[in-house]
């Protein structure tokens, strides 16, 4: 989801929900502490030089039970962080403390609640790698790949 698209979702919406790939709900006292623009510029496996940009919503929760955010104040940090850093209309990526550790998400909208979705990793240099395409579809935690189906000299990391 891009930053216009939550923007209108938002002026439709008297609160607002974000629902954990799992179903839980974060606690309705969350505060969105941080809207950012996040660049990363890197190599991929293949030696292709590539860069990145996401707009970035950091959801935290305290002990503050009162607080509630609502859709008008959350557009308006959406639109001073559009003006003051010059975020462009971004893919967002949420970020969520997790029992262990952040989570990172991408976003969704079921007509009610935003959809903190799962994000995977890829492999950007499919073609130099020498992996199977069919074991590209596999999920992580299921099946494994081949004993040295990476070589050595296949330019795979």
């Amino acid at each position: 989801m891009k930053l216009s698209e939550i923007k209108n979702k938002l002026k439709e919406l008297s609160t607002i929900a974000f629902q954990l790939p799992n179903g839980d709900l974060v606690p309705n006292h969350f505060h969105v502490t941080e809207v950012g623009k996040v660049s990363k510029h890197f190599i991929d496996c293949g030696g292709t030089v590539r860069k990145e940009e996401v707009a970035n919503f950091q959801l935290w929760e305290a002990n503050d039970y009162d607080h509630r955010l609502h859709p008008e104040k959350l557009i308006r940090i959406i639109e001073l962080a559009e003006k003051i850093i010059e975020i462009g209309d971004l893919e967002i990526e949420v970020e969520y403390q997790m029992k262990d550790t952040i989570g990172k998400f991408s976003l969704d909208f079921d007509g009610t609640n935003f959809l903190l979705t799962s994000k995977l990793t890829n492999c950007l240099a499919q073609d130099k790698c020498g992996i199977p395409a069919e074991k590209l579809k596999v999920k992580i935690g299921e099946g494994k790949l081949k004993e040295n189906s990476c070589a050595p000299d296949s330019s795979c990391c």
